[in-house]
């Protein structure tokens, strides 16, 4: 298994060459249709055993029939959940670390990596006007992201709560209703409770939050406020400012979630909307959503890195030698994972290999197809447009339908393979939503999604 024989050879040039003819597609298909699991079951049954099977075999099972099962996120026609839009050069250069199979937990082992990631971080704090000192590491996803974050929040709470000699307590967070399902998920797994804040608009301000803290009236409770720099349903940017003063009038650890929207960054057309960001004490962005990165892969920054390492860094005997150097960079310090891959190379070779002005484009690009779709259905009389879009997320209704129509109309376009266009709801309400994010989606398509709800 770990030679180069001649099986080894047979299936380099075979997998190389299905790599090859998917990097090649252009554009994806969407596939994922109507999966049979007979069918599924047919083609995986006694492949998994004692005995080996011919490669030649097993990799046909997943070309013909695996393969096919999958809806491909990274299609143009992938308009439902957050999309994904992997460059070529980010694709290749994850298969090279996969290949090396680097393990980034630690300088020691892995200095040239982890350099590299961290120019990247550095950039993305840049952006986000984050001072020199911020830095942290690439996690899995958002979830884990927030969650690395959060416990941060918590014990930082906790330590300022035993320094003024107050009792230990279960402590909450300030979110807003329109905050990511992992924000929730993370405070349950930290045994801590929401304070939700609702706005008529979905949009949490600083007035917001301190009408809702004093009205609350146990502030001391309170560790941390969560903003949202582009929500998932909605692409609803948070007043950032606003929300980083209410925190800090109160002590409150400030946390941005920008999983899906920090990429916006990047784009001038919208940066204003980002203002009060440089306030974070920590902040967290998905390449492999609107970086276009591959999965799976989390940008997590801290303010004071140094708060962070002294929460999640792991003390063993045969952890002691990755800490001997206080200097060196150890991407496990700053999240609660341990082993890790060095998930942000990809990102790194293929802003090497474009450039940033590349990624500026390509964002401006799905921000411009969300108001020129805004502004379509705003011209059919069988339309809502229920919100302006803010970045590439974009709302609407279909007069007169119920639930079942939405899901009949979105099934309907999966099976003919026009697009991944699933039902959302907003206030209770099933509707329709665009989430645009690959910038080569066309508004040809666009107008053939639209037609077919008349």
């Amino acid at each position: 298994m770990h030679s180069v024989d001649p099986t080894t050879e047979q299936m380099i040039r075979a997998v190389l060459a299905y790599a090859e003819n998917r990097l090649r597609l252009d554009p994806v298909p969407l596939d994922g249709c109507n999966p049979d699991r007979a069918v599924l079951d047919a083609a995986l049954t006694g492949l998994l055993g004692d005995e080996p099977h011919n490669p030649d075999q097993v990799l046909g099972a997943y070309t013909s029939v695996v393969a096919p099962a999958v809806i491909s996120a990274d299609s143009p026609r992938f308009l439902g959940f957050i999309p994904a839009a992997p460059t070529k050069a980010s694709l290749l250069f994850d298969m090279l670390v996969s290949c090396a199979s680097i393990q980034g937990i630690s300088w020691l082992e892995a200095a040239g990596a982890i350099r590299a990631e961290n120019l990247v971080l550095r950039l993305i704090a840049d952006r986000a006007g984050l001072p020199a000192s911020a830095g942290g590491c690439f996690v899995s996803g958002g979830s884990a992201a927030n969650l690395s974050a959060l416990v941060v929040a918590r014990e930082v709470a906790k330590r300022k709560a035993a320094q003024a000699g107050r009792p230990a307590r279960r402590y909450r967070a300030v979110v807003s209703a329109d905050a990511h399902s992992s924000i929730i998920n993370t405070l349950r797994i930290l045994e801590m409770d929401a304070l939700t804040v609702t706005t008529a608009d979905h949009r949490l301000t600083g007035a917001a939050l301190r009408a809702a803290i004093e009205a609350d009236g146990d502030p001391a409770s309170l560790a941390a406020v969560v903003a949202t720099a582009g929500t998932t349903n909605a692409g609803i940017i948070d007043d950032l400012a606003g929300a980083a003063e209410a925190a800090r009038e109160h002590g409150l650890w400030f946390h941005v979630d920008g999983a899906y929207g920090g990429a916006g960054l990047f784009a001038p057309s919208v940066r204003r909307a980002y203002d009060g960001i440089e306030h974070a004490d920590s902040f967290i962005l998905d390449p492999h959503k609107w970086l276009f990165a591959p999965f799976d892969c989390a940008a997590l920054l801290y303010r004071d890195p140094a708060l962070a390492r002294s929460v999640h860094k792991q003390d063993a005997s045969y952890l002691d030698v990755i800490h001997d150097d206080p200097a060196e960079w150890n991407p496990t310090d700053y999240a609660y994972h341990l082993t890790r891959r060095a998930r942000g190379l990809p990102l790194w070779f293929s802003l090497s290999v474009y450039g940033v002005n590349a990624y500026t484009q390509a964002i401006e690009t799905a921000i411009g197809l969300a108001r020129q779709a805004a502004a379509e259905i705003s011209t059919r009389g069988y339309l809502e447009l229920i919100r302006e879009p803010d970045l590439g997320v974009v709302l609407f209704r279909r007069t007169g339908w119920a639930p079942a129509q939405y899901t009949d109309w979105a099934d309907q376009l999966h099976r003919d393979q026009v697009a991944f266009i699933p039902p959302s709801a907003w206030e209770g309400e099933t509707v329709a939503r665009f989430a645009f994010l690959h910038p080569h989606t066309p508004m040809d398509l666009v107008r053939q999604i639209l037609d077919r709800m008349e």
